[in-house]
């Protein structure tokens, strides 16, 4: 059976977003949440004292771990952050909590709608491609962000939703992208790939996509989140096409289409 042409999308600053103070209070929502958990559990014996900067830092430190991890392309979740921040502080992981706590404050944060977004997936769709998100979960587990994108009907537009805290991998691994294609029944030499990070372009041409996107609409990002989530530059060579506007998507796979032979488009 032939494979069909497919889109995906990141999430972050791409599909959804805050505005910096906004996306500044998350964080700090994070990091209250991971002071709560680590203050509620158990000291192993002989476990030293210690104040709420050194749970949070401990932390932090463990988040700022993950972020590297990821990338190099490896998963680590809030599940696991938390717990080697525990057992780094002699006390008995308790993950779930956490995990629990994030879920609150994903419920609690009122992510807004990137402009023109359900528009734009719903014209992809309605061309016959296939339509997938991969999202970097490192904050919050993925199943929580899907509740919030059901509220907001993104399922019904959206074929296929990786997060790599379900996965062993993130972004730019390219096999976070190629589970992806295989819900969608696409192929690397049919797909392309949008998003505003090095992650998003690096990772599409690890995996071989046919078409690299940057979106460049929503990168009002809150500086302690670019602080977190620091990044190598994006090269311009993997820049195949730029965008400010979700719609310009659409005549760009309706060209794809139209030209939908192997390799990939000319910037």
């Amino acid at each position: 059976m032939p494979s069909r042409p497919a889109v995906m999308f990141d999430l972050w600053h791409t599909l959804v977003y805050l505005e910096p103070g906004g996306e500044a209070a998350y964080l700090a929502g994070q990091y209250d949440a991971a002071v709560r958990v680590l203050q509620d559990s158990r000291p192993e014996p002989g476990a030293p004292t210690v104040t709420p900067e050194e749970l949070r830092a401990a932390y932090d430190a463990e988040l700022r771990l993950a972020v590297a991890e990821s990338h190099a392309g490896r998963s680590v979740t809030p599940g696991e952050q938390i717990a080697r921040a525990a057992r780094a502080l002699g006390r008995a992981p308790n993950p779930v909590a956490f995990e629990e706590a994030l879920g609150r404050l994903v419920r609690a944060t009122p992510f807004q709608t990137a402009p023109h977004a359900l528009e734009t997936l719903a014209a992809v769709r309605r061309l016959g491609m296939g339509v997938g998100i991969v999202s970097n979960t490192v904050g919050e587990p993925g199943r929580f962000i899907l509740e919030v994108l059901r509220t907001r009907g993104f399922d019904r537009h959206v074929d296929v939703f990786t997060f790599s805290d379900e996965q062993p991998w993130t972004k730019p691994a390219p096999e976070i992208f190629y589970r992806t294609l295989e819900g969608l029944g696409s192929t690397p030499a049919r797909a392309a790939h949008v998003g505003d990070g090095w992650a998003d372009l690096e990772g599409a041409r690890r995996a071989g996509l046919k078409g690299r996107v940057l979106f460049t609409g929503l990168q009002a990002y809150a500086p302690e989140y670019r602080a977190l989530n620091y990044a190598p530059a994006i090269d311009p060579a993997l820049v195949q096409r730029e965008i400010s506007d979700l719609r310009e998507m659409v005549p760009i796979v309706e060209g794809w289409l139209e030209d939908d032979a192997p390799g990939t488009p000319s910037p």
